[in-house]
């Protein structure tokens, strides 16, 4: 069996090109909100978006956050490399190589995950060039990027614990 160079060569953080992190909430069936977590890649390495996509199934696939696979319950698994804070209206994810993404979700994000004590993390390694830090998202362009069926078959989904340095 032959390996690729992706599978060989270490992972380069400047491959993952800019990572972004979009928190949002929903309802769901059972009458409250979900905070949800949407992890992406502008698709901005140097090598072009096909290199960062690249790049994040590494990362993904080297922290044993398998894409495309099953959900992973962070609650069941204590030693799970990837961490939600929730501190002063802030949500903090780190991995590792030492990746932290910080962002300020709206006010009803930070009441769902204050309810269920828990974020649904999805990380995806299909870029999203559109959706920047700084620009606002339309409700209508984030429900088609982060519903697509290439977005979510293309990503590790995660129940990550919210932690808070009060507990």
């Amino acid at each position: 069996m032959t390996s690729t160079s992706s599978e060989t060569r270490p992972l380069r953080v400047a491959d993952l090109g800019t990572l972004v992190v979009l928190p949002w909430s929903g309802e769901t069936p059972d009458g409250g909100d979900m905070p949800y977590l949407l992890a992406y890649s502008l698709g901005d390495a140097p090598a072009g978006p096909e290199a960062s996509a690249t790049a994040v199934a590494q990362l993904l696939n080297g922290s044993g956050l398998p894409v495309g696979g099953d959900l992973i319950d962070g609650n069941a698994k204590p030693s799970l490399p990837i961490s939600l804070l929730v501190e002063a209206g802030q949500a903090v994810v780190s991995m590792p190589p030492y990746l932290n993404a910080q962002c300020t979700p709206p006010p009803e994000w930070l009441e769902a995950v204050a309810a269920r004590g828990y974020a649904y993390f999805v990380f995806t390694t299909r870029p999203w060039p559109q959706a920047a830090p700084g620009l606002p998202v339309a409700p209508e362009a984030l429900a088609a990027f982060a519903g697509a069926d290439e977005t979510l078959a293309a990503a590790a989904h995660l129940v990550l614990p919210a932690r808070s340095l009060r507990a």
